[in-house]
């Protein structure tokens, strides 16, 4: 009953890699449904929709309340989620909310600032230059989310078990190395806690 958390920076191939990840294990990916439930729970659709906008194009500026109760929100859904298990998380502090739970890998997925450029100029048909506005955008939007509600640097190893630069492998090259690493994980966890012994009394 395993969990994937994945950080992304804007053009590391995060939502390619995570899809990769959930197909081969199987697993549930949640990703902007997340958002859109605890904004549901919390009676927020706006900050939902500033969520989803993090380049600010919308220029959303949701209260500091309702704010607040989205990310309660959030960790009462990815709750809910850790307790049905077998789920891939992308994005909104799962890292953070769940950094306590045993059975959860927590990945971070990077690449340098001019490979994420060519990436996005590419897959967006913009130029470099309008590509490195929307990382740097970006990159402002989702540290400061961490920073505001849950008081830590995004870029902190501390709040994962791996880093990868998607400079240097595949999309698919990475999601076999998070796999290897939920095995892994799975495998220190069942030695740390073997099954009991049935106790076998002999009666005769």
């Amino acid at each position: 009953m395993a969990v994937i958390t994945i950080s992304r920076q804007l053009g590391s191939m995060g939502r390619e890699v995570a899809r990769l990840v959930a197909d081969r294990l199987g697993y549930r990916l949640v990703w902007r449904d997340l958002i859109n439930q605890a904004a549901r729970q919390a009676g927020a659709p706006e900050v939902a929709l500033a969520a989803i906008d993090e380049l600010g194009l919308l220029g959303l500026r949701p209260s500091r309340a309702a704010s607040e109760a989205y990310c309660q929100a959030v960790q009462q859904v990815m709750e809910e989620l850790v307790t049905a298990g077998n789920v891939v998380i992308l994005g909104r502090a799962g890292q953070v909310i769940l950094r306590d739970q045993p059975d959860t890998v927590h990945i971070r997925l990077i690449a340098p600032t001019p490979v994420r450029a060519a990436r996005i100029a590419q897959s967006h048909n913009i130029s470099i230059e309008g590509a490195l506005a929307q990382i740097e955008a970006s990159d402002r939007s989702r540290r400061n989310y961490l920073k505001r509600f849950y008081h830590v640097h995004w870029d902190d190893p501390e709040l994962y078990d791996l880093v990868i630069n998607t400079s240097r492998t595949t999309s698919d090259m990475a999601a076999t190395l998070i796999c290897q690493t939920l095995s892994l994980r799975q495998r220190q966890l069942a030695s740390d806690h073997p099954p009991k012994q049935e106790a076998n009394f002999d009666l005769d």
